[in-house]
């Protein structure tokens, strides 16, 4: 599809977090009790919910940001960087009581990365904030999701995107055990193979490498939970779809993973949840949604830091039509 297709799609709406991104680069992570030397250090704007929202934008969505930030300087730089990707913040207040929220990262010499999270003004995010941002709803296409804010916050945006009749797109990150109403109000999964272990508890995840058809019974066990249309990520290793709307015969299908040398993992994931919202939103299919989040995610990691990382449109079309053409 063309960037100037890709343009022509229905709105997206993020609700959750913003952080500032304290990374520290290093040869390897540092082990328990463990103090290692850094080579590097860097401030980035981050959080889950805004990397999101600058991914789908840069890649042909029309966004808008529903988040809390503190009065600071951290703040500023959020805001700033949501806007200058175009995401609308106009739903984005600052918190008279709390900072910023922080995420304080270690990035090894191969890309790896441990997160260690403090919430901040993103812990005010409420249910009110969600009514008092009711208009922003009205004929979205695609409602963005994750757990880096309250369980009753994501649950009043599932409901208001379900009420406004667009796909919610719940990315199931951080973990945490959500109540049966948010997975009944959930459209679009979205989880990696550990997240996808622990939901299902006793279920057994297949290898990364393992063939598709041995997701069935995982495809079963998702759908058993109410939830019908799931991503797995699977890292170096493509993802899996499993769709159990689609057709017999069609609701198992791999994506092939897209080699490149990683740099810093941090954010790819947000890349991929942002990319899936885009071609959703311009009425995409799921495995054509993951297909092309693939390649937005692998271009993510090529880069030091998260948004400032993220492709254009025009760079993940350029991509996907080689390796299209290389088939």
């Amino acid at each position: 599809m063309s960037s100037a297709t890709a343009g022509t799609q229905g709105r997206i709406v993020v609700v959750g977090s913003l952080n500032a991104d304290l990374t520290i680069y290093c040869e390897r992570l540092p082990l328990p009790g463990e103090t290692v030397h850094g080579n590097g250090f860097a401030v980035n704007p981050g959080g889950k919910s805004a990397n999101q929202a600058v991914a789908a934008s840069l890649l042909g969505g029309n966004v808008s940001l529903v988040g809390a930030v503190g009065a600071d300087a951290n703040g500023d730089m959020l805001l700033s960087s949501a806007a200058g990707a175009g995401v609308d913040i106009s739903g984005v207040r600052a918190s008279a009581t709390e900072d910023t929220g922080v995420a304080v990262i270690a990035v090894d010499s191969s890309g790896e990365n441990n997160i260690i999270i403090s919430a901040g003004a993103n812990g005010t995010l409420s249910p009110a904030d969600v009514a008092v941002e009711a208009e922003a709803f009205d004929g979205a296409a695609v409602v963005c999701l994750c757990l880096e804010v309250s369980l009753d916050t994501v649950e009043a945006a599932a409901r208001a995107g379900r009420d406004a009749g667009a796909t919610v797109l719940l990315n199931l990150s951080p973990y945490a055990e959500i109540p049966q109403q948010i997975a009944d109000l959930t459209d679009v999964l979205l989880v990696n193979a550990h997240e996808a272990s622990l939901f299902l508890g006793s279920a057994a995840i297949p290898g990364s490498d393992a063939d598709v058809s041995d997701w069935e019974a995982v495809r079963l066990h998702f759908a058993e939970r109410g939830l019908q249309r799931v991503l797995v990520t699977l890292g170096a290793y493509g993802s899996v779809v499993l769709d159990s709307l689609a057709p017999s015969g069609q609701q198992l299908v791999r994506v092939a993973p897209i080699k490149v040398k990683a740099v810093d993992t941090t954010g790819a994931g947000d890349a991929f949840t942002g990319a899936v919202a885009a071609r959703l939103a311009a009425g995409a299919a799921l495995a054509d949604a993951a297909a092309f989040a693939s390649i937005a995610a692998a271009l993510a990691t090529t880069r030091k830091g998260t948004q400032a990382a993220y492709p254009q449109v025009t760079d993940v079309e350029r991509l996907l039509a080689s390796v299209a053409g290389a088939l």
